[in-house]
């Protein structure tokens, strides 16, 4: 696993270099290989210290696993990348996701030992059949400080040894589990280094939780490239500001939402950012208002907004626009399938497979029944999309497709339309039935009647539409919600948002 050797190299070579930072705390390379030795240690003697422990799921093959569920990025940081060099197998769980999901996994995937702050959590595992230990964080530490004989030293262990234990979902659904090999890493760090710029001596913030993807892809592959990765709770403008500044910060890894607060956060005290060289956000289809935005306010900073999927890893990135079109990368291995299975014909909407040496190797007994990879190696999460010309346009998960008076609608393409209209704030197309069509579209935008007068025009909606969408593609109604439901992430629950139309929650425009 590439980040154990090189942290051990850069130990060596470059003690006094950062590898993690907080807010207040910060690890030397030298220093986390030392705290990973007494880490390990307490970790190993909490799970031998079970008389009767859950049975890891069989993917594990019986390596015990480790939960952290804390709100601090630094510690679940700092956790994750101390025990990469032992036999040790780690999962994040977010302390926000409903009780009854944090239940479900820790039962379901057999952990061991969960580090976490939650009375509630514990008193529910202590009330179920669970037959293992948490921890708080304080008494962690605390154990950790009074190690008198550490373990030996963190060493590059097999290339096909269980290394991460990551969740798709857990905020609308039960979350699936999958894991990550060591070799699986190794093949996404090499698309990641070769592509998102982690470099040797890079510092970069990856401010948000670590059980987001992104904020956890961003921690790994900055260590196994020799780099300092700088990780924040959440996204504070005037704090992040002055913390690029200071740390020498020139590669920043966040979701668009945070980049489009750094954006307004440069326009206000500029100089604080221009040796910003290089912004990463995941997710596809960015706003073409926040690289715009960007652009403007800081023309030397580069961004890139890649496509991946937790499952499989890198997959293609786009370097202008709204990140519509999406450039595969050069070792991955793409296709559009129909709905009978076979290779879809150019341009037309079907399901992307994607083959990837990163990917997993399919979800974890217990927590799903979904399949992840076909017998070929192929593998899906469902999103669908088109090919043309080699290059890849997303269209949304397979609930993000409307069937209306035959034709195929994306309703993220929708969405993308109303970008451009002016003080609209966040909208949500869904499909709605209709006797006639199959389903109709309707678009949802979000406020209160006061908040979006004068930019909220009924006839004005409609012909932005119009002048921008295929005739099919245009709403043929138009709600108003105060709010509009959404993940923990800040992600907007699009079925949740038909049920509170369908249940006469919105107005009508």
């Amino acid at each position: 696993m590439p980040i154990t050797s090189t942290i051990l190299d850069v130990a060596e070579n470059h003690p006094d270099q950062f590898a993690i930072v907080g807010g207040e705390d910060r690890l030397t390379y030298s220093e986390l290989v030392e705290d990973s030795r007494r880490m390990f240690a307490v970790v190993d003697e909490l799970h031998r210290a079970h008389t009767d422990p859950p049975s890891p799921a069989p993917e594990t093959d019986g390596i015990p696993i480790t939960a952290i569920s804390v709100t601090s990025a630094f510690e679940t940081s700092r956790i994750i990348a101390g025990l990469a060099g032992f036999r040790a197998l780690s999962a994040t769980i977010d302390p926000r996701w409903p009780l009854s999901h944090q239940i479900g996994v820790i039962n379901a995937t057999g952990i061991g030992v969960v580090i976490s702050d939650s009375p509630a959590l514990a008193e529910a595992l202590a009330a179920s059949a669970w037959t293992g230990t948490v921890i708080s964080l304080a008494d962690f530490r605390a154990h950790e400080a009074s190690v008198m004989e550490s373990a030996p030293l963190p060493s590059v262990r097999d290339e096909a040894e269980p290394f991460l234990m990551l969740f798709s979902s857990g905020t609308t659904s039960n979350p699936k589990a999958f894991i990550k090999t060591r070799q699986q890493y190794r093949d996404n760090v090499a698309v990641s280094a070769a592509h998102l710029g982690p470099l040797p001596g890079v510092a970069t913030l990856a401010p948000g939780p670590v059980s987001y993807s992104l904020t956890l892809y961003a921690i790994i592959e900055s260590l196994a490239t020799g780099g300092s990765v700088h990780v924040a709770d959440e996204f504070h403008p005037i704090t992040m500001g002055r913390r690029i500044a200071a740390e020498k910060i020139t590669r920043v890894v966040a979701v668009p939402a945070v980049v489009r607060a750094l954006a307004e956060a440069a326009r206000r005290d500029p100089e604080r950012f221009t040796g910003l060289d290089l912004v990463v956000t995941g997710g596809a289809n960015l706003p073409a208002s926040i690289r715009d935005r960007l652009g403007e306010i800081l023309p030397d900073t580069r961004l890139i907004s890649y496509y991946g999927a937790a499952e499989i890893g890198f997959i293609g990135d786009s370097r202008e626009g709204d990140g519509t079109w999406i450039t595969i990368y050069p070792t991955i291995g793409a296709q559009i399938r129909a709905e009978s299975g076979s290779q879809a014909p150019e341009g037309e909407l079907g399901t992307l497979w994607i083959l990837a040496a990163a990917c997993s190797y399919g979800y974890v007994t217990g927590t799903t029944d979904a399949v992840l990879r076909d017998e070929d190696g192929w593998a899906t999460v469902a999103d669908q999309g088109r090919i043309e010309n080699g290059m890849l346009q997303l269209a949304g998960r397979a609930g993000d497709i409307a069937i209306t008076g035959g034709h195929k609608v994306s309703l993220p393409e929708v969405e993308r339309a109303y970008e451009t209209y002016d003080n609209l704030g966040e909208v949500c197309a869904i499909a709605l039935d209709d006797s006639a069509l199959g389903s109709i579209i309707v678009l949802v935008i979000e406020g209160s009647a006061d908040a979006t007068e004068g930019s909220a025009d009924k006839a004005a909606l409609f012909e932005h539409a119009r002048a921008r969408l295929a005739p099919q593609f245009v709403p043929r109604r138009i709600y108003r919600l105060q709010r509009l439901p959404r993940t923990v992430g800040g992600k907007i629950r699009r079925a949740e948002t038909v049920d509170l139309i369908m249940s006469g929650r919105g107005q009508r425009l």
